[in-house]
C-alpha cells in the first residue's frame, strides 16, 4: 500500500503496491481544513488500519463472527485495545448463573457424569452453555452429598453393631475358662481363701466394686489397680457378674492370683437381696416388649435419616445399646444393700484403666454427700466435658421441665467414691425407681440414655465434685484425645463405642489398656486375644 501527495497538497491518493490501481483518491479544499491536520489524520489511519484487519481476522478465527452489533464488537475489542483484563466480568456473570441455578430443580432428564473426565468429555461433545453446566455441577454435588451421607450412616450402623457384639477372642476366653471351672479343682477354689474372708467387710481396707460380664476387661481393671497401688495389700475387689459368666470369671481370678490384693467374685444369683420383689422396675424393663424392641430391634426402621445429622444419629444409637437394660448396669443403685457392712467404696466401670495410686480417694471429705464424682460441664469438648442436664433430658416433657434445671452440671459414672453410710440415710434408690417408672409410663420420652439420667435425678443434691485428675473420660469417643492428659490422669475411661478390646478401638489409645493384658497366659494366647 502506497500514499501519494500532490505537489500542491490538494490531492491525496492511496494505491496498491504496483501503483496501477487507485484505492482511494481525495481532493482537499484548503478553506475547510488545513493541510497539516489532514496529513496527520492520514498518517494515523494508515497506522491503525492494519491492526483493525488483524483483529477482525482473529475474531473470525475464534468463531465469534455472530457478534454483529457495534455494542458487541465494542465489548470484545475495547478491553483488548485498551489492554484491560475482562476476566472479572466473566466471573461475575458466572456467579449470577450459579445463583440462578441454585433456585431451580434439576431436570430429571439431565444426565450427570460419574467422573471429572466424563464431565469434560460431555462438555466438549455437547457444547453445554453456562446454565446447563451450572445445573450439572449442582446435580453432581447433590448426588455426592447424598452418597457421602448414606455412607456415613452405614458406617455408624456398622460401628454400633461392632460395639454391641462380643469379639471372638473374648467369647473364646469365657468359654474356655467356664470349661476349666468344670474340670479343674484349682479353678473352683474359694475366693478369697477362708482365712481372708473377714477382710471382705473390714472398713480399714480399700474396697473396690466392679460389675461386669467381660473377663478380659475385669482382668485389666484389677491388674492396673494393683500394679498402680502403693499399698496393694490393702486392696479388696468385689466383682459382680451374671450367672452365665460367673464360672469363667471365677476361674480367671482363681488361676491368676493378684496377691497381696484380695478378689471376691459373686454372681447376681448369689445375692439374697436381689429378688424380683426388691427390683420390680428392672424386672418390668427387661420383660416389657416395647422396651426390648427399642433396645434389640431394628435401629433404622422408622428413623427419618434425611432430617437427622450423623452426630445425632450416633447419639441415638449409643442410647439404644442393649447394655442399658442389663441388671449389671443398674446394679450400682443397690450398693448399700449388697454390701451392708461397708462404709465407703470406689465403684469402677469395666472400661477403665488405673494409672496412679487411688488410696487418697479414701481421704477425700465428701462433706456429708453420697457420691464423689468428676463433673462433666467444665471442659471445652462437646462430646464429653460440656454436659449439663439439657444434654440428657427432654425438657419439652412437663415433668422434666417442672423438676429439673437444664443448666445444672452433670457428672460422670465410671469412677465414683460412694459413702454408703450417708447413702443409707438418703432416699436415693426409691427416687431412682420412681423416675424409672415415670419414664417407662411415658414410653421413654423423658430421656433415652441408659442409667445415668435417672441417677442424675436420684443423686441430685448428694454429689460432691472431685478433682478431674481422678477421672479422664472420652477415650472411646474421641481419637483426638490429648496424649499428655491421658498420661497424667489417675483413671482413664474408654467410655463410648471404641472400646480398646474391639477392632474399632483407637490404635494410639489402645496401648494404655493392653499394657495390663497378660499375653503370656495360655488362655489369652490360645484365644488369640487382640491378635494382629
Amino acid at each position: 500500500m502506497q500514499l501519494h501527495l500532490s505537489p500542491s497538497m490538494r490531492s491525496i491518493t492511496i494505491s496498491s503496491n504496483n501503483g496501477f490501481v487507485d484505492l482511494m483518491k481525495i481532493k482537499v479544499a484548503a478553506r475547510h481544513i488545513s493541510y497539516r491536520t489532514l496529513f496527520h489524520t492520514i498518517l494515523i489511519l494508515a497506522f491503525l488500519l492494519p491492526f483493525v484487519f488483524i483483529l477482525t481476522a482473529l475474531v473470525t478465527l475464534e468463531g465469534v463472527n455472530n457478534c454483529s452489533s457495534l455494542d458487541c464488537l465494542g465489548r470484545r475489542f475495547g478491553p483488548r485495545l485498551l489492554g484491560r483484563d475482562d476476566s472479572g466480568r466473566l466471573v461475575r456473570d458466572f456467579y449470577k448463573i450459579l445463583n440462578q441455578v441454585n433456585s431451580e430443580e434439576i431436570p430429571s432428564s439431565l444426565k450427570l457424569p460419574d467422573s471429572f473426565n466424563q464431565l469434560v468429555t460431555d462438555m466438549k461433545n455437547n457444547q453445554y452453555d453456562a446454565k446447563t453446566f451450572g445445573l450439572i455441577l449442582k446435580g453432581t454435588m447433590e448426588k455426592l452429598e447424598k452418597e457421602i451421607r448414606e455412607a456415613k450412616f452405614a458406617e455408624l450402623m456398622n460401628k454400633h453393631f461392632a460395639a454391641s457384639s462380643i469379639p471372638k477372642g473374648i467369647h473364646c476366653l469365657s468359654l474356655r475358662l467356664t470349661d476349666e471351672y468344670s474340670s479343674n479343682a484349682h479353678a473352683r477354689k474359694q475366693l478369697p481363701p477362708p482365712e481372708l474372708l473377714p477382710l471382705l467387710s473390714d472398713n480399714s481396707m480399700y474396697h473396690y466394686v466392679l460389675s461386669t460380664d467381660n473377663v478380659l476387661a475385669a482382668s485389666v481393671v484389677v491388674a492396673s489397680t494393683v500394679q498402680s497401688s502403693l499399698k496393694p495389700e490393702k486392696i479388696v475387689f468385689h466383682i459382680i457378674t451374671d450367672k452365665k459368666t460367673y464360672a469363667g470369671m471365677h476361674s480367671w481370678f482363681a488361676l491368676n492370683s493378684v496377691s497381696p490384693a484380695i478378689v471376691e467374685v459373686k454372681g447376681v444369683h448369689q445375692f439374697d437381696w436381689l429378688t424380683r420383689e426388691n427390683i420390680p422396675v428392672l424386672e418390668a424393663i427387661e420383660s416389657h416388649n416395647g422396651i426390648r424392641n427399642y433396645y434389640h430391634g431394628n435401629h433404622v426402621s422408622g428413623a427419618n435419616l434425611s432430617a437427622t445429622t450423623p452426630r445425632t444419629f450416633a447419639s441415638k444409637l449409643q442410647a439404644r445399646s442393649p447394655k442399658y437394660i442389663s441388671l449389671l448396669n443398674h446394679i450400682r443403685i443397690y450398693l448399700p444393700e449388697l454390701f451392708p457392712n461397708l462404709d465407703k467404696i470406689v465403684f469402677l466401670d469395666d472400661d477403665v484403666v488405673i494409672q496412679h495410686d487411688l488410696a487418697p480417694l479414701w481421704d477425700i471429705d465428701l462433706e456429708g454427700k453420697v457420691n464423689g464424682a468428676v463433673e462433666t460441664c467444665r471442659g471445652e469438648d462437646e462430646w464429653v466435658m460440656s454436659k449439663t442436664f439439657r444434654n440428657y433430658f427432654n425438657f419439652s416433657h412437663p415433668l422434666i421441665a417442672q423438676y429439673l434445671n437444664p443448666d445444672e452440671c452433670a457428672w460422670a459414672y465410671g469412677m465414683n467414691v460412694f459413702d454408703l453410710r450417708a447413702w443409707r440415710k438418703a432416699n436415693i434408690r426409691d427416687t431412682y425407681h420412681s423416675w424409672l417408672k415415670e419414664n417407662l409410663n411415658a414410653n421413654l420420652t423423658m430421656w433415652k440414655l441408659g442409667t445415668l439420667p435417672p441417677a442424675l435425678i436420684a443423686f441430685k443434691g448428694h454429689v460432691h465434685p472431685i478433682d478431674p485428675y481422678w477421672h479422664l473420660l472420652g477415650l472411646g469417643y474421641q481419637n483426638k484425645t490429648n496424649i499428655e492428659s491421658v498420661k497424667k490422669a489417675a483413671v482413664i475411661h474408654y467410655n463410648g463405642q471404641s472400646k480398646p478390646w474391639l477392632p474399632i478401638g483407637f490404635d494410639h489409645l489402645r496401648p494404655f489398656w493392653t499394657k495390663y493384658v497378660n499375653y503370656s497366659n495360655d488362655f489369652i494366647r490360645n484365644c488369640h486375644i487382640l491378635d494382629s
